[in-house]
């Protein structure tokens, strides 16, 4: 649609009785161009900001009005960048990819704002973010001779990723095979447990014939005499019928 037409182009001479057809065609073809701009332009700007820029009809210096509100702003802008940057850490094992093109577009924001990292720096700084897992990782990087790139980098960590994240599964299922091993050797040790010998359970028991304690009546002896004063028979021969 050519709309930035009047953006890159300088206005032309406006129109005259004594404009020719073709400076007619083109101060149309800008006019419209910077107008679409402008009306474009005005109803993207944030209403917290609207009230504090001039008004104009040029395009041209509708941006460089904008632009100046924000010139000053250039270096606390940096700051924050430069803040974020150096907090950012990966907690855990996963994410490691999205954490590095994290990192790689704050670098890219700080260039636009001529703060500039070399790669090196980059790829050691990105290493130091990373958790006590990556530990051998980067004990690998350090002992290799050759620099990696950034895209070196997130391409051997993704790798470390997908290999750190298979030795959790796989200690995890150990730990639950260990865990069920354990619950059944338990389980059967409470089944072999033997039951207390009847003595034991039988302390308490109290003889109804001479009323003591720790037996019972028919393995009375005063019982038995009394039975055999009487004539009655054993208790052993009564119980055996």
């Amino acid at each position: 649609m050519d709309i930035d037409y009047a953006i890159r182009k300088d206005e032309p001479h406006k129109i005259t009785d004594t404009s020719t057809p073709e400076q007619i065609l083109l101060y149309e073809r800008w006019e419209k161009s910077n107008r679409l701009s402008v009306m474009y332009i005005k109803t993207k700007i944030s209403a917290g900001i609207r009230g504090s820029i001039e008004q104009h009809e040029n395009v041209r210096e509708l941006l460089k009005a904008i632009d100046e509100q924000f010139v000053t702003s250039d270096k606390a802008l940096a700051s924050t960048l430069i803040m974020k940057f150096t907090s950012l850490k990966l907690t855990g094992v996963r994410g490691v990819r999205e954490h590095i093109m994290e990192m790689r577009d704050i670098v890219a924001q700080l260039k636009k704002l001529e703060v500039e990292m070399s790669e090196s720096f980059l790829v050691h700084f990105i290493l130091n973010t990373l958790p006590p897992q990556y530990g051998p990782f980067k004990i690998s990087y350090n002992t290799h001779k050759d620099k990696w790139s950034i895209n070196e980098l997130m391409t051997m960590c993704v790798q470390e990723e997908g290999r750190l994240l298979m030795e959790q599964g796989e200690s995890a299922m150990l730990v639950t095979q260990r865990k069920g091993k354990k619950g059944k050797s338990q389980a059967s040790q409470k089944g072999k447990q033997q039951i207390p010998p009847k003595s034991d359970i039988k302390k308490d028991e109290k003889c109804f014939f001479c009323k003591k304690k720790g037996h019972v009546k028919k393995k009375c002896l005063k019982f038995q005499n009394w039975l055999e004063k009487k004539g009655y028979a054993k208790p052993k021969e009564a119980s055996d019928k």
